[in-house]
């Protein structure tokens, strides 16, 4: 309350296109409750804070309950006693009355319900300002302007105090804008803000320098200790002097708009000081009002600022303002929460405003790395923007969504790689631990003169960790934007696009410079694992890959599991002549088929690639040791300069392998993530087995003669990845095999392997049949359970030995050019199968049945006689010819007298123990 008769000061209302002083003033966003939103002022903990993201959706929840004129109910039923109404204020020149009034106030408690007097108001709104008009002071800011109106007529300074409140700022504000040298700022003593002191210099900008040492320099503030922390440690005395990694870096401008956004922000937290220092006081009413106008005031004055009204209009091209207090996490608690509800309603404004924000949080996402944990920040930004919400609306993810790359649309055949870079959530999905694309990684953790696994699985653990932190960051950046109604639909687009662009990831010879990178792809199949974890199969459409609607764009020569093309393409002309018989897609059976489809397209090449990985460092690892061991032999001969470049040029070779490998490991042997892949897979074993016996989990072998044309038309990778998966684990991570889908996988084995006329593939089957022989204790002795889980699985147990003698003969014609060399591996594998299920108590019953009267027992002998009597011979021929190579090796003058091809054409013939 104040006298009447004042014209109201500039409103920047106006200016930001919002009615400011028309807005109901929001109640606190901490409630007046008295609940500290810092706990101190120097903690730096905001809105982009480290408290748990979480809280976020809860803080906007009350943000946007505050547009109400209500009252916290909380603050209602509260005393509304006074309390010491001079608590913090420090330095403030006040005649010996104020003075004398304070003193009895501080002295004498109130009465419970006594309101605030004007004068006490006042002194609240010149302390969180800290402004004032009577006397001049180092530590405030004399208004002139105001001083003089108070002079004339004090009663007809302000109609009320959302008039006096834009008053004081607009006088300070254009004090700092007028101000060509002078900065209306520095003398005041910063309160909460060290980036304040630092970029108050005035021939310094502020950097927030990635990879320097905390305190290296006032102007230079080490991101990675931003936490929780203040960051007062920044702004003490040091050199200016920057470290070598300078590089990444964000640079404050050093410029009036920065030093207006600094008051505004200090002010803004002074609010949520005095709410804690004061909480009784707070809670009344008319306390809770002002202090509700004042934060509105400094964010629409804030809003100002950002877009350049008061100085010069920033383009969205320019780095916004705020970006390096985001990154430091060093804004109060709500600020960015009441900016945003503040200006969302006005489309041009918050775009002008948060566009710069989103562009500049996406380029210090390109420019860290995993070599350190800076990359978090950019992430938890972006992340506790989207979970803003008001209502139902998302505004900062419509926002995002709403970019030019969001979505661009690819310019050449590389559109995978395109996506990736081109994208706005690109440099955020891009973080990786590959050498191949990070090579910060390689030279920060394992670039010592020793790599030992025990170091490395330290360092494997630590990379898995911050992978981990990362993903869950991207988990609820996408998840946001999926929960927002207007831009589910972006989002959906946006994950199939990233699956469809990258088809030729699954190529046995992929060129990598046209498609996403590995960290790429298995970041975005982390996210799909999450979304799909709570997708009940039930809900799930297994005619949607068929669907004229589906978003996965299946190549045309994409082979099936039995079906040929032209069957496939007759039978979907026949569906789509019907078609009530699709039903309109969900998110559930997009989010699985997309989810399936990522695994293709990710985990499977990274395992292919890691695998000749590992061979050709153990091949690398041979030559070394045998040039070492062979040093003696060589060292004196004419060819000792060749073989000690070629020694280095080995042990080059191989310490990059070990590295590369080392990066790889982090990556891909993560438990937890296999854990995740194997249980997905579980789910497609699922799907697969109810569409092959609608009775499942009660299914009776065998099954019907006619195949389902779903399942004889579903890609055959389907079927394939789940094997390839199965191999791969089982060689290097068999601790994950024992998960509760397990038991689905042993089912769907048997069942496949039982029925090999719903597979068209020979080969196929015979990835399934080298799943179980590498399962085998024989083979996998950490495996032993798993293959007794077949073996003694209920439905095996009469079938399973019958088939695969059948398959035994069946694989003499497979079609392929190398049919003739294949059997034989096939059949080993078998041979050690039947060895293992031989010592099986049922299975060697079902052995005997089929000896005495099986069908294929008689076509099984004759091809294992058949075998024998081929490798019996060819073993006769070996040995013969290793006896002339011995016969020749005898005589040492005649054997080094011939030339050295023939030497290694002979050498080669025979067995390394005979030389």
């Amino acid at each position: 309350p104040g006298p009447p008769g004042a014209a109201p000061a500039p409103g920047p209302s106006h200016s930001l296109g919002l009615n400011v002083h028309s807005m109901t003033p929001a109640t606190s966003p901490i409630g007046a409750s008295g609940v500290a939103h810092r706990s101190q002022s120097s903690e730096g903990v905001s809105s982009l804070s480290s408290s748990p993201s979480n809280s976020l959706e809860t803080q906007s929840q009350s943000l946007s309950r505050s547009q109400s004129m209500d009252i916290d109910s909380v603050s209602c039923e509260k005393s509304m006693s006074q309390v010491d109404v001079d608590s913090g204020i420090e330095n403030m020149e006040v005649d010996e009355n104020d003075r004398r009034e304070k003193r009895s106030l501080t002295d004498k408690e109130p009465l419970s319900g006594s309101e605030v007097s004007e004068e006490q108001a006042l002194q609240l709104v010149c302390k969180i300002f800290r402004v004032s008009w009577k006397d001049r002071d180092r530590d405030v800011i004399f208004l002139n302007s105001l001083s003089a109106q108070f002079k004339q007529n004090p009663k007809e300074v302000f109609s009320d105090f959302k008039d006096l409140i834009g008053q004081i700022l607009m006088e300070v504000l254009m004090m700092s804008t007028q101000a060509r040298d002078e900065n209306p700022f520095a003398s005041l003593t910063a309160t909460s803000q060290p980036i304040a002191a630092a970029a108050r210099s005035p021939d310094r900008s502020l950097m927030l320098n990635m990879g320097s040492n905390p305190g290296s320099s006032p102007m230079f503030c080490n991101v990675g200790s931003f936490g929780s922390s203040s960051l007062s440690s920044v702004g003490g005395s040091g050199s200016s002097s920057v470290s070598d990694s300078c590089s990444d870096h964000f640079t404050i401008e050093n410029c009036k708009e920065t030093e207006m956004l600094n008051y505004l922000i200090e002010c803004f937290d002074r609010v949520g000081i005095e709410e804690r220092k004061a909480p009784k006081m707070c809670s009344q009413p008319t306390v809770s009002q002002l202090l509700s106008n004042i934060r509105s005031q400094c964010i629409s004055h804030a809003a100002l600022v950002l877009q350049g009204s008061l100085t010069q209009p920033r383009s969205l091209q320019q780095q916004s303002l705020l970006v390096p207090y985001m990154l430091c996490r060093n804004l109060p608690f709500g600020f960015i929460q009441e900016l945003v509800r503040t200006t969302y309603q006005d489309e041009e404004v918050f775009k002008q405003i948060f566009i710069p924000i989103l562009q500049g949080l996406a380029v210090a996402s390109k420019e860290c790395s995993l070599d350190s944990d800076n990359f978090k920040y950019p992430l938890m930004a972006l992340c506790e923007l989207c979970e803003i919400k008001f209502g139902k609306t998302h505004p900062m993810c419509s926002l995002v969504v709403s970019l030019p790359l969001w979505l661009p649309k690819s310019l050449s055949p590389g559109a995978g790689r395109e996506l990736q870079r081109l994208s706005y959530l690109g440099a955020f999905f891009s973080l990786s631990v590959f050498a191949e694309d990070d090579n910060k990684v390689v030279e920060k953790y394992f670039s010592g003169p020793a790599i030992t696994l025990e170091n490395t699985r330290v360092v494997s653990q630590s990379l898995q960790h911050y992978l981990e932190l990362a993903r869950q960051e991207l988990f609820k950046i996408l998840h946001s934007i999926l929960l927002n109604g207007d831009t589910r639909e972006a989002a959906l687009s946006y994950m199939a696009a990233v699956v469809n662009a990258n088809m030729k990831k699954a190529q046995m010879q992929t060129d990598d410079r046209l498609v996403s990178t590995d960290g790429f792809m298995l970041n975005f199949l982390w996210v799909l694992q999450q979304l799909s974890t709570k997708i009940k199969l039930e809900t799930v459409d297994p005619m949607y890959i068929f669907h004229p609607r589906c978003r996965i764009e299946l190549p045309t020569d994409e082979t099936r599991v039995k079906a040929t093309m032209e069957e496939v393409a007759a039978w979907i002309a026949e569906l789509y002549r019907d078609p009530s018989l699709f039903s309109e897609p969900k998110f559930p059976t997009e989010c699985f088929f997309l989810t399936l489809h990522a695994h293709h397209l990710s985990i499977l090449p990274s395992c292919r690639r890691y695998i000749p990985q590992t061979a050709v460092l153990h091949l690398v690892f041979r030559t070394v040791e045998d040039l070492k061991n062979n040093e003696s032999q060589w060292k004196d001969s004419p060819l000792a300069t060749r073989h000690r470049e070629m020694l280095k040029r080995c042990k080059t070779q191989l310490k990059k392998l070990v590295r590369c490998k080392a990066c790889a490991d982090a990556g891909l042997l993560d438990e937890n993530f296999l854990r995740r892949c194997l249980n997905f897979y579980g789910m497609v074993i699922q799907l697969m087995l109810r569409i092959l016996d609608p009775a499942y989990p009660n299914i009776k072998l065998p099954l019907t003669p006619e195949v389902p044309k779903v399942f004889a038309s579903l890609p055959e990778f389907y079927v394939e990845d789940v094997a390839e998966f199965l191999f791969f684990i089982v060689q290097y991570a068999p601790q994950v095999l024992y998960e509760p889908c397990t038991q689905d996988i042993v089912m769907f084995l048997v069942v496949m392997l039982c029925n090999q006329n719903y597979i068209r593939n020979p080969y196929l089957v015979a990835k399934l049949v080298e799943v179980m022989f590498m399962t085998n204790p024989a083979v996998q002795p950490r495996t032993q359970k798993f293959f007794e889980m077949i073996e003694n699985h209920p439905l095996s147990t009469k079938l399973l030995v019958p088939s695969l003698m059948k398959f035994y003969t069946d694989v003499e014609h497979t079609g392929a050019t190398s049919e003739f060399y294949d059997k034989f591996t096939i059949r080993y594998h078998i041979s050690t199968i039947f060895k293992s299920l031989w010592q099986n108590i049922a299975h060697h019953g079902t052995f005997m049945e089929e000896f005495n009267s099986g069908k294929q027992f008689v076509r099984y002998i004759n091809m294992l006689i058949n075998d024998t009597t081929f490798l019996l011979d060819e073993s006769l021929e070996s040995l013969k010819r290793i006896h002339e190579v011995q016969e020749e090796m005898k005589n040492k003058e005649q054997w080094d007298l011939l030339p050295r091809v023939n030497r290694a054409v002979f050498q080669r013939g025979a067995p390394r123990s005979c030389l």
